[in-house]
């Protein structure tokens, strides 16, 4: 299925993801979570994703958001400044239509233009196949698995850790221009100058 556009999300698009985390949260082990969040946490927590300059992301079809994906700190002490965690979610309807395989390379590509070098996915429960496999399909390894460290609908559930290098990876230090609290350019310098609409047109390889 076509049409998909990956762009990044603006507080207009918090509600839909808000609905879309929601129905993980309550019916779902994709999130640890067991209330959903509501509107006004959910768009605090975009805007600590952004206050850290790093990429928060929805898809949409024909103007709906079927799915969104972001980047957060992997830990917050100073050593892990170059790793991040990912995070998506996708629409309950829109599973299997290649929406995270739209948002993820970009997410990806953003963080390693900002001199990232590893990214972690913490995945909640070892039956979430779909997503084991989308994150082995775009050149994560799985480095681990945390057993039975959660409890969610009667069940004890695993924690599968998976991991990707950004970049060169550990093949170089970190570049001696930049550091986790300054960058050259920042977020909006870098889509802008590779996508100067601000949006990224998906094509239909990304979609199936």
């Amino acid at each position: 299925m076509s049409g998909l556009l990956v762009r990044p999300s603006t507080e207009a698009d918090v509600a839909r993801c808000a609905e879309i985390y929601g129905h993980h949260v309550l019916y779902g082990t994709a999130s640890f979570e067991v209330d959903p969040p509501d509107l006004a946490e959910m768009k605090n927590r975009r805007a600590a994703v952004l206050e850290l300059g790093l990429p928060h992301l929805v898809a949409e079809r024909d103007g709906r958001v079927l799915g969104y994906a972001y980047a957060g700190k992997w830990r917050p002490r100073p050593a892990y400044a170059f790793s991040v965690e990912d995070s998506i979610y996708i629409d309950k309807d829109a599973v299997g239509q290649g929406v995270g395989k739209a948002l993820l390379p970009v997410l990806i590509e953003q963080c390693t233009a900002l001199g990232k070098r590893q990214m972690v996915a913490v995945i909640g429960d070892s039956a979430q196949t779909p997503s084991i496999r989308l994150h082995a399909a775009c050149g994560f390894e799985m480095v681990g698995t945390l057993k039975s460290i959660g409890f969610k609908f009667g069940r004890w559930l695993d924690g599968v850790l998976m991991q990707r290098a950004l970049g060169p990876g550990d093949r170089l230090p970190p570049d001696s221009l930049s550091t986790a609290n300054t960058r050259a350019r920042t977020l909006e310098d870098l889509v802008l100058a590779d996508h100067p609409g601000g949006e990224f047109d998906i094509p239909s390889r990304h979609t199936s």
